[in-house]
C-alpha cells in the first residue's frame, strides 16, 4: 500500500485514511507480496477483508476466501449504508456507492455452494497424512500404497479406491515389504481406521471426481471484474484438519500448475486463508517446510496469499517474515502470552515515531489498525493508524435465498453438481477378485462308449449276438462284392490301355 501522495496508481485499492499520511492504497503491483490481517475477534478483520476483497475484484483480480463465520458472503449483495458509514466515507473524501461483487459460492460438502473435489493422488501422502494425524512410520506405509498403486496403474480417486489399495497392500505383505521395507499390518489397519472416522466427518465427499479446475477460480466476469470465490465454512471449520489441509492443497496446486511471471502489474489470484493459525497448529516439520516454500515461491506465479488470523505469533517467523502488506486490529494484552503476542506484533512494523506501536494496538477501536503497506520500491512504509473505509456491499451475510438465487445464476452451474465414478483401483481390485475366486471351466473327455441295445424277453442275449453276427457277415460279403467291382474296372482300364 502507499498514499495517495507517493504514487498509488488509478485501480489502487483503498484501504482507509491514514492519521498522518492521508488515503491509504495496496498497490496492485505489490498485491502479490502476500499479506497479514490481525486482530482479536470482534476488531473488524472480516470487514477489512471484504473491503479488501472487493477492492481486488474490481481491479480485475478474481479472490478466495474462506468464509468461516458466513459474514463475508455479504460482500455479493450490494450494501445499505447507514449514516455512520456514510458520515465515514465522506471523511475520506469518498464517494461510497452500493455495489455487489461477482461472487461464486463454494462448499466442500455441497451445501452452501458448488461442491470443490480433488482426488486422492492429487492431495498425495503428505497432505492426506497431515489429514490423517498419522505418525511416521503410517505415512511411510502411506507413501508405500501410493507407489504401489502407481506400479499397478490402479487410480485413486476417492477413499474407497485408498482402501482397496491398502487392502491390497495388506494381502502382499511379505512381497510388498521386501521391495520397500516392512509394512507392518498394525499401521494398515490404523491408517484404514482413520480414514473411516475421516470419511463420518464428511470428507468423503471432497474426494472424487470431477475434480476442481483451477481455471475456475481466476474468472473474470463482462465487465472486467475479477470474481469473488467463496468459501462456506461454517462447518468445514469443525473438522480443522480437513480445512486447513484442503487449503494447503489449494495453494500447492496453484504453485505447481500457473507458469512463472515474476512481478506482475496485478495479481492473477488473490488468496484468503482465515483462521491461519490452524495451518501450522501442530504441524510436523516437513509440513512447514512445504509451507514456506510455497509461499516464498508462489507470488512468481502471480498469486498474492493472505493470511487471516488473531495474532502475528500463530504464524512462524518463517512465513512471516514473507508477508510485506500488513493490517493490525486490536489486540488485548490479559495474560503474559497475550503480552509476548503484543509485542511480537508491535515489532513486526516499521517504527512511527509519532506514537507507541505496542500501545496504539491496544488502543484501536472497532474498524481502526495499524497499516503498514509496501511502497513503490517493495518496501515496508511506515506505520500509521488508519481508519478503515467502509464496504460498498452488504455488512453481514447473504440471506439462504439471495445465496441460491447466485448459486443457480454461476458461472460454473452443472460443472461439478454431478459426482462421476469411473473405474479406478476400487473397481480393478474387485474385478481380479472376483476373477480369482471363479471356479476352473471343466476339463473336456471323451464321450463314454455306448452300451450295446438290450431287448425285453428270454433269450435276449443269444438274439443280440446272433445279430451282431448278421450284420457283420453281411458287411464282409458287401466288401468283397465291392472290391470285386472295382478291380473289375480298373482291370477292365487297363485291358483298354
Amino acid at each position: 500500500m502507499a498514499t495517495a501522495a507517493n504514487g498509488a496508481g488509478n485501480g489502487d485499492v483503498l484501504v482507509g485514511l491514514g492519521e498522518g499520511a492521508g488515503q491509504l492504497f495496496l498497490r496492485l503491483d505489490r498485491a502479490n507480496r502476500h499479506g497479514l490481517v490481525a486482530g482479536a475477534t470482534g476488531t473488524g478483520k472480516t470487514v477489512t477483508l471484504q473491503i479488501l476483497a472487493q477492492g481486488l475484484s474490481d481491479a480485475g483480480v478474481p479472490v478466495f476466501a474462506a468464509d468461516v463465520k458466513g459474514d463475508l458472503s455479504g460482500v455479493a449483495v450490494a450494501g445499505a449504508p447507514n449514516e455512520k458509514l456514510l458520515a465515514r466515507a465522506a471523511k475520506m473524501n469518498l464517494d461510497l456507492t452500493a455495489m455487489a461483487a461477482p461472487t461464486v459460492f463454494w462448499d466442500l460438502f455441497g451445501d452452501q455452494g458448488h461442491p470443490i473435489r480433488a482426488t486422492v493422488s492429487e492431495m498425495g501422502p503428505l497432505l492426506l497424512s497431515r489429514m490423517l494425524e498419522l505418525n511416521d512410520v503410517q505415512e511411510g506405509v502411506l507413501t508405500v500404497a501410493f507407489r504401489v498403486a502407481d506400479e499397478e496403474g490402479l487410480l485413486l480417486l476417492d477413499l474407497k479406491d485408498l482402501q482397496a489399495v491398502l487392502g491390497f497392500v495388506g494381502e502382499n505383505a511379505a512381497e510388498i515389504s521386501q521391495r520397500y521395507g516392512a509394512v507392518a499390518k498394525p499401521s494398515l489397519a490404523a491408517i484404514r481406521r482413520k480414514l473411516l472416522v475421516l470419511e463420518d466427518q464428511g470428507a468423503g465427499s471432497f474426494f472424487g471426481e470431477p475434480a476442481l479446475a483451477l481455471s475456475d477460480l481466476m474468472r473474470v466476469d463482462g465487465a472486467g471484474r475479477g470474481h469473488v470465490n467463496i468459501l462456506a465454512a461454517d462447518r468445514l471449520i469443525n473438522s480443522p484438519r480437513l480445512y486447513a489441509t484442503f487449503l494447503l492443497w489449494l495453494l500447492s496446486e496453484l504453485f505447481e500448475e500457473l507458469p512463472e511471471v515474476g512481478d506482475p502489474e496485478k495479481p492473477r489470484l488473490a488468496f484468503f486463508f482465515d483462521e491461519a493459525h490452524l495451518l501450522f497448529r501442530d504441524a510436523p516439520r516437513g509440513l512447514l517446510e512445504k509451507v514456506e516454500q510455497v509461499v516464498r515461491l508462489i507470488r512468481s506465479k502471480g498469486v498474492g496469499v493472505y493470511f487471516v488470523t488473531q495474532n502475528p505469533a500463530d504464524i512462524p517467523d518463517s512465513v512471516l517474515g514473507q508477508l510485506g502488506n500488513r493490517i493490525q486490529h486490536a489486540l488485548r494484552a490479559y495474560t503474559p502470552a497475550d503480552q509476548r503476542g503484543l509485542k511480537a506484533a508491535a515489532q513486526s512494523f516499521r517504527i512511527n515515531p509519532a506514537f507507541d506501536t505496542a500501545e496504539a494496538i491496544q488502543g484501536l477501536g472497532v474498524g481502526e489498525a495499524l497499516v503498514s503497506l509496501l511502497d513503490e520500491k517493495g518496501a515496508p512504509c511506515v506505520v500509521e493508524k488508519t481508519l478503515i473505509r467502509p464496504p460498498a456491499s452488504r455488512l453481514g451475510p447473504a440471506t439462504t435465498a439471495e445465496r441460491s438465487a447466485l448459486i443457480a445464476q454461476s458461472p460454473v452451474r452443472g460443472l461439478y453438481d454431478e459426482v462421476r465414478d469411473r473405474e479406478s483401483a476400487h473397481e480393478r481390485l474387485q474385478a481380479r477378485a472376483q476373477a480369482q475366486a471363479a471356479p476352473a471351466p471343466p476339463a473336456k473327455t471323451a464321450p463314454e462308449p455306448r452300451p450295446p441295445a438290450r431287448r425285453s424277453g428270454g433269450g435276449g442275449s443269444r438274439q443280440g449276438l446272433g445279430e451282431a453276427f448278421t450284420k457283420s457277415v453281411l458287411r464282409t460279403v458287401g466288401s468283397q462284392i465291392g472290391r470285386e467291382i472295382v478291380r473289375g474296372m480298373l482291370g477292365g482300364l487297363r485291358r483298354r490301355r
